[in-house]
């Protein structure tokens, strides 16, 4: 079978490999239908992520068709639709035994610490595997994972419906986390760099957007708030500057996410912490978001409405991450396609 590798930093090749075989009873076997291009996957392929092992087949945003599965397997069945829920966790640590899996001592991310699902076929357990709506679009549900991380956002801030929720960049993350937030009841600002990006935001629900290179985006949502702050802030830039201002326009009580891997210090002082005793969280990958989500897929809550911008075959794999390196500002999503 085929499949996409990056070797080294900047080398992608697409290689035949052995097609895996179930070996355990609760394995599945899955046929791949589509790919999400991640920008975790633009930085394996770059050699900058710092937690992927190379050389690694990449792709973590993966839906595709049950072929075959183990004997105990008792919720998934051949033909079924599937989406990945791409983490294995040891469930034995201090974060598994709070619940906390996405920050297992000992995580495993697929795509990233294994090998993922640019490939024609793989075996994971029924576990991470999540039934879809066999009705629905393979481009609609490919995004499953990438909801899941705005989720998981919307539930590290303790996002309530009412609540005043400014997000930090309208990218791909950014759009997800607004969708979250909007299903939540919330009322939402967004900020970027793009005037498309922007738009896009509007479309997709976003009451108020902010050009942050031609706005001040501390007295928009000074004048938003009516001088209250946000009461959530979420960083989907995730720089320190944009993490900075987080603690200067949160309101009272507030909460702080940051989704960033950026080793760059920042310079925040501590008394606006105390004095608006602003809680401040990180959110990485999901925890028990799948179900949610797959729920909002299914009946429809959730639909990309534009954010699959581009859709590549596997043959192209090489042309789809020059293309996603070269021109970002039209890119929202690229998948790729197998047959």
């Amino acid at each position: 079978m085929k499949a996409v590798q990056v070797r080294k930093a900047h080398e992608l090749v697409i290689q035949e490999v052995e097609q895996p075989k179930i070996s355990n009873s609760t394995d599945v076997l899955v046929k791949v239908k589509r790919v999400g291009i991640c920008g975790s996957d633009m930085h394996i392929y770059h050699g900058t992520n710092p937690l992927a092992t190379l050389p690694r087949v990449v792709g973590h945003e993966v839906a595709g068709e049950v072929v075959e599965i183990g004997q105990d397997v008792t919720g998934v069945q051949v033909g079924d639709h599937v989406v990945v829920e791409p983490i294995n966790y040891c469930g034995e640590c201090y974060a598994c035994r709070k619940g906390r899996q996405n920050v297992c001592e000992k995580l495993s991310v697929f795509g990233v610490h294994e090998d993922g699902g640019m490939r024609e076929w793989f075996v994971l357990p029924e576990k991470q595997l999540h039934v879809v709506d066999p009705t629905l679009a393979w481009e609609e549900i490919v995004l499953a994972e990438p909801y899941t991380i705005g989720a998981q956002a919307i539930w590290r801030g303790e996002v309530e419906q009412g609540d005043t929720v400014l997000i930090q960049g309208a990218g791909p993350i950014g759009i997800c986390i607004l969708k979250m937030a909007k299903l939540q009841g919330a009322s939402v600002m967004i900020t970027d760099l793009s005037e498309e990006r922007l738009a896009f935001a509007k479309e997709n629900g976003a009451d108020v957007t902010v050009h942050a290179g031609n706005e001040d985006v501390r007295q928009r949502v000074q004048e938003w708030t009516n001088g209250e702050g946000a009461n959530v802030v979420i960083d989907a830039v995730c720089l320190p500057m944009t993490f900075e201002l987080s603690f200067d326009v949160v309101s009272v009580a507030g909460r702080i996410v940051v989704l960033g891997f950026d080793e760059r210090t920042s310079a925040i002082a501590q008394l606006p912490i105390t004095k608006k005793e602003v809680t401040v969280v990180g959110s990485r990958l999901q925890t028990n978001q799948f179900s949610k989500v797959v729920k909002l897929l299914n009946e429809g809550q959730l639909r990309h409405n534009g954010l699959v911008t581009h859709t590549f075959s596997l043959d192209d794999v090489q042309e789809a991450f020059n293309f996603v390196e070269k021109h970002p500002e039209q890119v929202r999503k690229a998948i790729i396609v197998f047959n």
